[in-house]
């Protein structure tokens, strides 16, 4: 009776104690031994002291490997050493990759210009257009594609037809996730263009719907869906895309725009940023504003960064931070813009004589929500311009492609920047950069890059040069290749999250909680080792990826649903001020190792 008593006791304590170290941890398969003896844990996992329970039908103590409340889980991303890996998956793009874009139907979407009448791929069917030859004046044919869908699982290639120049445009997602193109060259200045996602669709186009034109400018999503159209080539003003097959009249007038810029017009192609309270963050040349898009009016302008210019052609790079979320925000939620790179002012007059300056190397980060916000200050292992720099589902951010000397524009940059650079915002100032493998490929003026649902990056383009030309220094680069970041480290595979797609919600409610379903190869499981992002796919072109954004929501509640799977709930961005209405990669990361990405639509 007093051993059946005791027993009893036992259970008890073990129940109570395992319950509450469940409240932090997911235990998904314990393995016990020989009635109360130890909880196995996988060869190579993390350690935890556990605790002991006296066993009173034996005497004996029974050690339970059960992680403490104060364990380290804080920061736990497995390390390593890998970096990164180079694939050539395209030996040909068909056009170059001036312009890339994922869509949600895991396409890619590369264009580059009609300007030069020529490409490596012919139009389907006997397809040609006509232009007039600026030079003589005459009516020629263009049967050449300027424009391919790109399919990233089996690097397939679609040739599409697009006749109102891109040459230097803009771009972006719509919510259903149609591609609006925006501005471009000559005939295309004024021109919007659609791109949908059926298996058949082609470009719409429509030459006339703006009213200035716009070439080298700025395309933004806002919260309501709209896009801002920023700048261009001596376009000092801004305007909203109208509705398909509607035109506007008139533009709104923005001084800002003629006040940066300079005698080399580096303040075009300006980084523009929806802020996490619906206002726009703009940034030309080496000065940035905040503006109200409601009011149309300035409602503040920050201190100057100084250094060097920052935009085209002095072609920096710029991107949002990791925008940070829980379950009850800050009425406004902290958000930081970071821009590094660029070139010296007088940069580009040299280069058009021969002479290549040094790039800038340094990297600058402003919380654009902090009234009293400064510029904060480190240096890049080397020095980049016209550079891509990448939100990574994991909260990291790469840096690739460009040069370290000259600038943006044909013959204007020489010594390739071969080498990616991963950049870690939330480690110490003195950890943030690692250098990784470097490519074999030049990507100079007019590359581009994207990162993909699995995790990697496709890259391509590279065109410094005045038509399509495969003799020169830097020649017309039609190869693509997909990059794996150190996340990808095939030793860490082991660790890599599955998300269960079929188990998981992918339409969002703004605010509200929805939930996602993943297995992980692991025993023991914390909380704190779970996150979960989600990634706005930008249009990406001369070195600036436009509305691009990577949110970490806020978890809820994780619960186990089958040994090896895990139920997690999440809550949906607040507002569209933090996550624009559309398409969006979702990804749930274990300890740095991001899963395969889901597609999810929120509105």
């Amino acid at each position: 009776m007093e051993a059946a008593s005791n027993s009893i006791l036992f259970m008890l304590s073990l129940l109570l104690v395992t319950a509450q170290y469940n409240s932090q941890f997911l235990l998904p398969q314990q393995v016990f031994t020989g009635g109360f003896h130890h909880f196995k844990e996988k060869e190579n996992e993390e350690k935890h002291d556990g605790i002991t329970i006296p066993n009173p039908l034996t005497g004996e103590s029974a050690h339970f490997g059960l992680p403490r409340f104060d364990s380290p889980v804080e920061d736990h991303a497995y390390k390593t050493d890998y970096q990164g890996l180079w694939e050539l998956v395209s030996k040909d793009s068909g056009a170059n990759a001036m312009h890339i874009n994922l869509l949600p139907n895991n396409k890619i979407i590369m264009f580059d210009a009609t300007a030069f009448h020529m490409s490596t791929m012919k139009l389907p069917n006997g397809q040609c257009f006509p232009y007039k030859d600026e030079k003589t004046g005459m009516l020629n044919q263009d049967c050449w594609c300027h424009a391919v869908e790109f399919d990233i699982d089996t690097a397939k290639l679609r040739p599409l037809k697009i006749q109102w120049d891109p040459w230097c445009s803009s771009g972006g997602l719509a919510a259903d996730g149609t591609l609006v193109s925006t501005g471009g060259w000559l005939q295309g200045t004024r021109a919007v263009r659609y791109m949908r996602t059926c298996d058949n669709c082609d470009w719409k186009e429509y030459p006339t719907a703006l009213a200035d034109a716009r070439w080298y400018a700025t395309q933004a999503t806002l919260a309501n869906g709209d896009f801002i159209l920023v700048g261009g080539r001596r376009s000092y003003s801004y305007e909203y895309v109208p509705q398909e097959g509607a035109s506007n009249q008139k533009s709104i007038k923005f001084p800002f725009l003629d006040e940066t810029s300079d005698l080399d017009e580096n303040n075009l192609y300006p980084f523009v940023h929806l802020s996490t309270d619906g206002n726009v963050f703009i940034f030309a040349n080496n000065r940035s504003v905040l503006l109200n898009p409601k009011t149309n009016a300035i409602i503040k302008e920050f201190p100057v960064l100084e250094g060097g210019a920052r935009n085209y052609p002095s072609s920096g790079m710029s991107a949002l931070l990791p925008i940070k979320l829980e379950a009850n925000n800050d009425e406004v939620i902290p958000v930081e813009v970071i821009v590094c790179g660029g070139a010296k002012p007088a940069a580009y007059g040299l280069a058009q004589k021969g002479t290549f300056l040094p790039a800038l190397e340094d990297c600058n980060r402003l919380e654009i929500t902090n009234p009293g916000a400064t510029w904060e200050k480190e240096n890049m292992p080397s020095a980049r311009v016209m550079g891509d720099m990448l939100n990574l589902p994991n909260g990291d951010l790469l840096i690739l492609n460009g040069a370290k000397k000259g600038t943006a524009a044909w013959y204007s940059a020489d010594d390739p920047n071969l080498t990616p650079v991963l950049y870690s915002p939330d480690e110490p100032a003195d950890q943030r950069f690692k250098e990784l493998e470097p490519s074999t490929i030049p990507r100079m003026y007019h590359s581009a890059s994207a990162v993909l649902p699995d995790g990697r990056i496709l890259v391509g383009g590279s065109n410094p040069n005045a038509g399509y030309n495969f003799k020169a220094k830097y020649p017309t680069e039609m190869r693509i290749e997909k990059f794996s970041p150190p996340y990808l480290d095939p030793a860490l595979a082991e660790h890599r999250p599955e998300l269960l797609v079929q188990a998981s919600e992918n339409s969002l409610t703004y605010g509200q909680t929805f939930s996602v379903q993943f297995s992980v190869n692991k025993m023991l499981v914390a909380k704190k080792d779970i996150k979960v992002t989600m990634y706005a796919p930008p249009f990406t072109t001369h070195g600036y990826s436009m509305s691009q954004r990577l949110l970490e929501l806020a978890e809820l509640d994780v619960d186990r649903t089958l040994q090896g799977a895990y139920k997690i709930d999440v809550m949906a961005p607040p507002t569209s001020a933090v996550a624009p209405p559309g398409y969006y990669l979702l990804y749930v990361v274990y300890r740095g190792v991001p899963s395969l990405g889901m597609w999810v639509q929120i509105k």
